[in-house]
């Protein structure tokens, strides 16, 4: 009897602090937000300008096609930061604070899982043109990279529907949480699409690492071979002169380009997916931890998060370094030189090089 009078009493006590465990702190109210204004500023820029120019460039590769879905995915969220400034700094009314828990964080969440989706897949297509040069495209492939992105917006929609629909209990008072207003059936669906996501990130993060170990090896192999040939023959070194040195700096450059999504991955995504499974725990198993973990993972987890929205600003970035039918588009619609950017890129020069060695050797023997 005294036992459970205790346990009691303990519950009753950890429910009250809670209760009263406020997040308001410079860090939510002030900090996050002023950051989070800055990110939609240059995101809306920059995703406005890829916009801009994706859309004048036809689908007509694998790599096109996931990178129009990226640049869908990251104006969805750019779009929702207003909404979490407002609600993170104190500023929205109750109802925009709802809203913000059912639509707008979930769609944040949605657009985040789909550009991880389609980075692996970039990664598979540019290791498999790296591996096969020469494997062409043809409609009925891109037919079903259209069919294939279209099932992951569908699969993660409906995989996220019900974090929308169960999200449904009116808030008692101003100052809620979003996992107050969860069902018991939302807070059990919120952790199993955790789960879902969490399998979603290691497996494409192991899928980048292991098609860009081995895009990396083959140019290595690449250069090393470019290297023989511009030692073979002495009349060839004779001609190449200064030449020599191009195809170890393109090396350096490509291999820069290469690593450019790895460290997107590892800056944006890693950190968030150590974070969120215990403060995941925190919301959904509140009796587990007190106020004070509570508080820590959730700042834990903002911070992650914003490392996590860098991402639709970096991804601009991207497809200027990656996507050469980008940069000649942007460069045709702003009039500048084509190749302008080579010595940055890196892009022809190994190549071209390769190519003027050949035709000097032929020429000489």
């Amino acid at each position: 009897m005294e036992r459970n009078t205790t346990l009691l009493l303990f519950v009753a006590n950890h429910t009250q602090s809670n209760s009263s465990c406020s997040r308001d702190n410079v860090l939510k109210t002030v900090f996050f937000p002023v950051l989070y204004s800055f990110l939609f500023l240059v995101g809306l820029s920059l995703n406005a300008v890829a916009v801009w120019v994706f859309f004048r460039i036809p689908s007509r590769s694998h790599f096109i096609i996931y990178l129009k879905n990226i640049v869908i995915a990251d104006v969805i969220m750019t779009f929702t930061f207003p909404f979490k400034v407002l609600s993170d700094s104190n500023m929205a009314s109750t109802e925009l604070r709802v809203f913000v828990c059912r639509v707008s964080s979930v769609l944040l969440y949605l657009t985040m899982y789909i550009s991880i989706l389609f980075f692996g897949l970039i990664s598979i297509d540019r290791c498999r043109k790296t591996l096969s040069p020469f494997r062409g495209t043809n409609k009925a492939r891109l037919v079903r990279r259209k069919l294939l992105s279209g099932a992951i917006w569908t699969f993660l929609l409906l995989l996220c529907l019900p974090n929308m629909i169960f999200t449904s209990k009116t808030p008692t008072s101003k100052y809620f949480k979003c996992s107050d207003l969860k069902t018991g059936a939302g807070l059990f669906w919120h952790e199993v699409v955790n789960y879902v996501c969490q399998v979603i990130f290691w497996v494409n993060l192991a899928t980048v690492i292991v098609c860009y170990t081995l895009i990396t090896r083959e140019l290595y192999r690449s250069y090393s071979r470019t290297k023989s040939l511009a030692a073979g023959g002495t009349i060839c070194q004779a001609s190449s002169g200064a030449k020599a040195r191009k195809p170890q700096q393109a090396k350096r450059q490509m291999n820069a380009n290469v690593f450019l999504v790895l460290a997107v991955f590892f800056v944006c995504f890693v950190p968030f997916h150590f974070a969120r499974v215990p403060y995941t725990m925190s919301q959904t198993r509140e009796i587990l931890f007190d106020c004070k973990f509570k508080l820590f993972f959730f700042q834990l987890k903002e911070s992650t998060l914003f490392l996590t929205s860098l991402n639709s600003v970096l991804d601009p970035v991207i497809y200027f370094f990656l996507c050469k039918s980008f940069r000649t588009t942007l460069f045709k619609t702003l009039k500048v030189p084509p190749g302008t950017c080579n010595w940055l890129t890196g892009q022809g020069s190994v190549s071209d090089t390769v190519n003027t060695r050949d035709s000097v050797c032929k020429q000489n023997h």
